[in-house]
């Protein structure tokens, strides 16, 4: 499983790289102006600053929301480092944009999924991730982690080669859900990927092991 991290944040991104497992970066407009980053030409020197943070995929998304504007603004994107992966909104300009893409060579994450049916058509399209949106699902009291299971079945019936990227992931244990069920990606806060570091007998095992060295070794 790839461990993505969903923020704009640069300081985040370098905490997960540093720890070894980052995989790739998510990010958003609402994530850019969380954290300052307002006018184009600012947004696009932020994405190439993640991209000279992190080794993997990071995702940048555009703002247009007819084909043409898309198509504009994803090439745009991807010029501007090899490791850019186009966010496109699972709209039917964006179903068309992911083909137009997928035919010229530029890589895609379909985001704002929330149906089996929307995941089948972005990996018709050749959508590299589709991105199905675990927590906002679970808010309005939908099981977010059965729609992780459907698309996995279903691509695994055909072989799509599309990335399951299990978004909007809440808490630790949605990550492991998510790798139970076969998701190719997670992206979440920082937060979350700390919290598979914690439990209480590993704390307690540590401290007994220092305060029997301290014993002996005082």
């Amino acid at each position: 499983m790839k461990f993505f991290i969903d923020t704009a944040n640069l300081d985040q991104i370098s905490e997960a790289q540093q720890l070894g497992v980052l995989d790739g970066v998510t990010t958003n407009p609402s994530l850019m102006a969380k954290e300052g980053i307002t006018g184009k030409d600012n947004i696009l020197k932020h994405y190439v600053d993640i991209c000279n943070i992190v080794e993997g995929d990071v995702s940048a998304e555009v703002v247009s929301t007819e084909f043409d504007g898309m198509i504009k603004e994803g090439e745009e994107l991807a010029e501007l480092h090899e490791q850019i992966v186009v966010k496109v909104p699972m709209i039917k300009d964006g179903v068309k944009a992911l083909k137009y893409f997928s035919d010229h060579g530029i890589r895609t994450n379909c985001t704002l999924v929330f149906s089996a049916g929307q995941a089948l058509l972005a990996a018709k399209a050749g959508a590299t991730y589709v991105s199905p949106f675990l927590g906002r699902l679970d808010d309005i009291s939908t099981d977010g982690l059965n729609l992780i299971s459907e698309i996995r079945l279903i691509y695994d019936n055909y072989d799509f080669q599309t990335q399951i990227l299990a978004a909007s992931i809440r808490h630790t244990m949605h990550i492991i859900d998510c790798a139970k069920l076969g998701a190719d990606v997670m992206t979440g806060p920082l937060s979350v990927i700390d919290g598979l570091l914690k439990h209480p007998l590993t704390d307690i095992g540590l401290e007994k092991f220092l305060a029997d060295y301290r014993k002996g070794n005082s």
